[in-house]
């Protein structure tokens, strides 16, 4: 397995709506991405605002041409694009190799 984990640098006064991530835009991957080898997502939030990320997604795949195929697949622009309707924070990739 492979994992891709986002992450979202928090700074004073940005916006990440966590209810519209979950229920919106995970589906997008859910959607976009099933039949390129994603496997499923995991979100952590921080315990409290003195945390540095807003947010993080732990991304499962089943291995790392499964990430590459998912991240050129045609509905990566409705993903990407999807972005600015939860956060005006900048996306961070971070690819493991487990």
């Amino acid at each position: 397995m492979a994992k891709l984990i986002v992450s979202y640098a928090n700074r004073d006064g940005a916006k990440f709506d966590r209810a519209y991530y979950e229920a919106t835009h995970m589906a997008l991957l859910d959607e976009h991405w099933a039949a390129t080898g994603f496997l499923g997502w995991e979100v952590l939030y921080p315990a409290d605002s003195g945390q540095p990320f807003a947010a993080m997604a732990i991304l499962r795949f089943k291995d790392q041409p499964s990430i590459d195929a998912s991240l050129g697949a045609p509905g990566t622009a409705a993903v990407v694009g999807d972005v600015p309707n939860f956060t005006d924070l900048e996306p961070t990739l971070f690819r493991t190799g487990n």
